[in-house]
């Protein structure tokens, strides 16, 4: 049976739709209209995009010959968790071949990728007080890593995922723990399922940039009206993914531009950052697909762990954060020293949310003195008072700047610092 339409031509007639017909219809709807408002945006500012984009990677970049995402492993091997999932992992032994005091396990954040800590496995390797093993994976649906089979992008997920790292890499020993945003959502979800291995092994922890909770109360720099509706868009936008598999990973290719714009905004807080350095940063986002993305945004959102944080009292721990975080604000930070009042703020001025890679001298002046005292932990030292902390970390950014200075002079961009 047919049906004309107003221009005389047949047309198969509308079938009522059921419960489930309906939600489908309207999720698709709902999520049409926000990809076409998005893509008209996109499309009506696109020529003063590509104009500021052009005109910003045409500077004077310090990092334009950076090796980005090419620092040598030691060793690289596959971690396999949740059945047939295998975690990517690369570890860097002590320089010189010295025998290692410490392991640092470095776990990363959302949209990002190991090479969030270029710098830190860069400047750090060359250390000999303490002298270190590190760490390196891509977290599930991240890097080279593969997606879980099986969808369960909870942060109790990833917990168990570095706990499998932990396991296969470094069985035994001191540890420190180093988680950036997500990462370090991991780690208390880490502490919260395994607070034994805090007490019996673990010697320091570092927070970056990252929240003990109510990420669902930021509204990410955006119009209190804008901001309210991001949540109940997360299912709107998993339905359509679910729908049409492409479509949004398709026009998040489209408006690059826009992506490469945003990424300074959100991850960067000085005026003028480098354009290879924000560039190395979306490269990092854009290889996450929109189906990871939606699948870890509910976790996030969902995510409170204030109690787990007593796992690490007596434990040496730094917090570092930028100024200008519109993703986690300082406020994040200072509430998790509110709860572990031994540790360490460090407040990094005109950074944003990867202060690490933005600041990074600075975080890693503040790192090189903190895994010193983890180290001291280890050994069963007396820890240093506040005052002769501060001096020493003082100093030892004096001789990171030095060091940076060496290696400008005297060899090419990406080799490791002597320390």
């Amino acid at each position: 049976m047919t049906e004309s339409d107003a221009t005389g031509r047949r047309r198969a007639p509308r079938l009522p739709l059921g419960p489930r017909g309906k939600k489908v219809a309207r999720t698709a709807g709902l999520a049409g209209a926000v990809l076409g408002f998005a893509a008209a945006g996109v499309a009506a500012g696109v020529a003063l995009e590509r104009y500021v984009v052009g005109r910003n990677r045409d500077v004077d970049d310090p990092y334009r010959h950076e090796p980005f995402g090419q620092l040598p492993a030691d060793r690289t091997l596959n971690v396999p968790v949740d059945g047939d999932v295998d975690l990517h992992v690369e570890v860097v032994e002590p320089a010189g071949g010295a025998a290692a005091e410490l392991t640092v396990v470095f776990v990363h954040g959302f949209c990002l990728d190991m090479g969030t800590f270029h710098f830190q496995r860069r400047d750090l390797g060359g250390l000999v007080d303490p002298a270190i093993r590190m760490v390196f994976y891509d977290q599930p649906g991240h890097g080279r890593s593969d997606r879980l089979s099986a969808g369960d992008y909870s942060l109790e997920a990833l917990g168990q995922g570095v706990r499998r790292v932990i396991e296969e890499v470094t069985p035994s020993g001191p540890l420190v723990l180093i988680g950036h945003s997500m990462g370090g959502m991991t780690i208390m979800a880490l502490a919260e399922d395994d607070p034994e291995l805090f007490r019996e092994r673990v010697v320091g922890v570092s927070f970056m940039s990252t929240s003990a909770g109510g990420l669902d109360e930021v509204t990410f720099g955006l119009p209190d009206m804008v901001a309210r509706i991001r949540r109940p868009l997360i299912p709107v936008l998993t339905g359509v993914n679910r729908l049409t598999p492409t479509m949004i990973d398709r026009a998040r290719r489209v408006s690059s531009d826009l992506a490469w714009l945003l990424t300074r905004r959100y991850g960067f807080g000085g005026e003028f950052p480098s354009p290879a350095l924000v560039s190395y940063v979306e490269e990092m986002n854009s290889h996450t697909s929109a189906e990871v993305i939606l699948a870890y945004l509910r976790t996030l959102f969902e995510h409170i762990r204030h109690d787990a944080l007593e796992a690490l009292e007596g434990i040496e721990t730094l917090v570092v954060t930028g100024d200008k975080d519109l993703l986690i604000p300082v406020e994040h930070s200072e509430e998790i020293c509110r709860v572990l009042p031994n540790a360490e703020l460090v407040v990094i001025e005109d950074a944003g949310h990867v202060a690490l890679m933005e600041c990074h001298e600075q975080v890693n002046a503040h790192l090189a003195e903190f895994l010193s005292r983890a180290s001291r932990a280890a050994a069963g030292a007396e820890p240093q008072p506040r005052a002769a902390r501060l001096w020493s970390s003082l100093a030892r950014a004096g001789k990171l700047r030095r060091a940076a200075r060496r290696r400008t002079r005297r060899t090419g961009p990406g080799e490791p610092l002597a320390q």
